[in-house]
């Protein structure tokens, strides 16, 4: 026991470094530049879809329905796009078949569209590639298709 309290004593408890990516007491918050040079927290995307500050990505916020008859836009919201996925959600094939057709849909290579979030969840999020659309044109793509089915 004594063996073991001196082996501690020689070896300082660890300590987060100063590099550490959270403050103390609290979490990271996102934080901005204003043309002063002060920091204000940067403003949470409003909508399903939105362009990501640091990437310059567009995101779309999914709400996915798998085990459906057809592919199809269900429903366009603020907390998401519903989806609906003929596919089950088994071994990643809803994933798959929502990645092919929404890049079917916004007229893209399916290597410019990727999940990147939520691969075993309803609720996921889809990076269309820099450049490839704007968040207007592609809920203007998706209401239409809403309205078509």
């Amino acid at each position: 026991m004594n063996r073991l309290v001196r082996l501690f004593q020689t070896f300082p408890a660890r300590t987060m470094s100063s590099k550490s990516k959270t403050p103390k007491g609290g979490s990271k918050k996102a934080t901005t530049k204003t043309a002063a040079g002060a920091t204000a927290p940067t403003p949470a995307p409003q909508g399903p879809v939105y362009i990501e500050s640091k990437s310059g990505n567009v995101l779309i916020k999914i709400l996915a329905k798998p085990g459906s008859k057809t592919n199809g836009i269900t429903d366009v919201g603020e907390d998401g796009v519903g989806v609906q996925i003929a596919a089950p959600p088994i071994d990643g094939e809803a994933n798959t078949e929502l990645v092919k057709y929404l890049a079917k849909l916004l007229e893209l290579r399916k290597s410019d569209v990727s999940l990147d979030k939520g691969s075993k969840s309803r609720q996921k999020t889809i990076v269309l590639e820099k450049g490839c659309r704007t968040p207007d044109q592609v809920l203007d793509i998706f209401r239409r298709e809403m309205q078509n089915s």
